[in-house]
């Protein structure tokens, strides 16, 4: 895989040669001649209202990365062998501006976006480029839509990259042409139900999420069109999101497309939140790291990435030790279950019995910053 390393990121401190990136300082913008009404937050569907316009860097082998370009939104001309469309030779993103208690625009610990983004790409040999120029390009969109980020602390600007292969070939191969671009998308909360209603969970180790050697660990398209069939059944079954499994002793991973934590007494008698370990299969969630990081500087109880099965939860609930548990992620930041459908049984999860003490706490903190209520070094202002 020599072909396809990562020569430097630009977050780390190395600089790519010029080369091997993009500059910011070479960005054009060329303003819609129109602007579209802004909608209602209040009425907001999740991803299906977008901005004036967008971002786009073309790159090839022969020419490498062209100078990036802020036009209106518009739709793509992509040839109809573009490995994109016929491989999966395509990764994404999804980070958020926030507009705060201030006035004030905020991404959220973007170069973790960008970081993961770019370990993505080099799984289906897309080519690098410097994250720091990429960050001021998305910086840059933003400022020129600016009106479109929501005057309220219920709602955001979501910010889709994604990164495709456009090679024009139907051999399976390393890309000689991508197209790296950026959406914005005013949304509110992901989940129909509303921001932190609690949902239930169909756990079946009859579909599986990812796999050891696979690119579970990546934010690539493929990985979320498989998982719609399965999604699509536990509605059948009376429940919102898939409780993802894997192996034989059924550990239990993700939850629908959100990392998943459990707060809950251990077998030791300890106070713990834990989480899955990132062990190849579990995606590297913002918000995931975000709340290891938060109870860590706690420190008021046990902390742990570790391994969790369904018998250690029917255990732990048989013994009246589960306390909470909820996903997390960019969309939702947080979402508490209280069910969960497990060889034809339900379990009731007390997470909402509790408060929820934790998740809402972890809520709370995440959302402050967010939405700038509190200062942190997390927060990335877009002046």
């Amino acid at each position: 895989m020599q072909n396809c390393k990562i020569i430097c990121s630009g977050l780390d401190g190395c600089e790519p040669t010029a080369s091997s990136s993009f500059r910011a300082a070479d960005l054009t913008t060329e303003l819609s001649v129109s602007q579209k009404d802004k909608p209602d937050h209040k009425n907001l569907v999740f991803g299906t209202v977008f901005t004036d316009h967008m971002l786009v860097i073309e790159w090839s082998a022969k020419a490498g990365w062209d100078k990036p370009k802020i036009k209106p939104f518009q739709n793509l001309s992509l040839h109809p062998a573009s490995s994109a469309l016929h491989y999966a030779v395509q990764v994404f993103e999804g980070l958020k501006a926030y507009r705060g208690v201030d006035n004030k625009i905020r991404m959220f610990r973007p170069r973790l976006n960008i970081r993961r983004l770019l370990n993505s790409s080099r799984r289906v040999c897309l080519p690098p480029f410097n994250g720091e120029e990429f960050l001021e390009c998305i910086r840059r969109l933003i400022e020129v839509d600016r009106d479109w980020v929501p005057k309220s602390t219920a709602a955001s600007l979501y910010i889709r990259p994604a990164f495709i292969g456009t090679e024009p070939s139907l051999g399976v191969k390393k890309p000689s042409k991508a197209l790296l671009y950026v959406i914005l998308s005013p949304v509110g909360p992901y989940f129909s139900t509303g921001s932190f209603n609690p949902v239930s969970l169909w756990a079946d180790p009859k579909y599986v999420r990812a796999w050891k050697g696979g690119t579970g660990d990546c934010k690539m398209g493929g990985n979320y069109g498989a998982s719609i069939f399965a999604q699509y059944e536990a509605i059948d079954h009376g429940c919102q999101q898939v409780l993802w499994l894997y192996g034989e002793d059924h550990q239990i991973t993700e939850v629908g497309t959100m990392n998943l934590f459990l707060y809950w007494i251990n077998d030791n008698g300890e106070e713990e939140l834990a989480t899955p370990p990132l062990d190849g299969i579990i995606l590297p969630g913002i918000t995931r790291q975000s709340i290891l990081d938060l109870a860590r500087k706690w420190n008021e109880f046990k902390v742990s990435e570790r391994h969790l099965t369904m018998a250690d939860l029917v255990t732990a609930l048989e013994e009246e030790r589960v306390k909470e548990m909820f996903g997390a992620g960019t969309a939702c930041v947080v979402c508490p279950v209280n069910r969960i459908l497990y060889k034809e049984k339900n379990l009731h999860i007390p997470t909402m019995e509790t408060g929820p003490k934790i998740a809402t706490r972890i809520l709370n903190q995440l959302t402050d910053i967010q939405y700038g209520r509190i200062q942190s070094d997390w927060s990335f202002l877009v002046p």
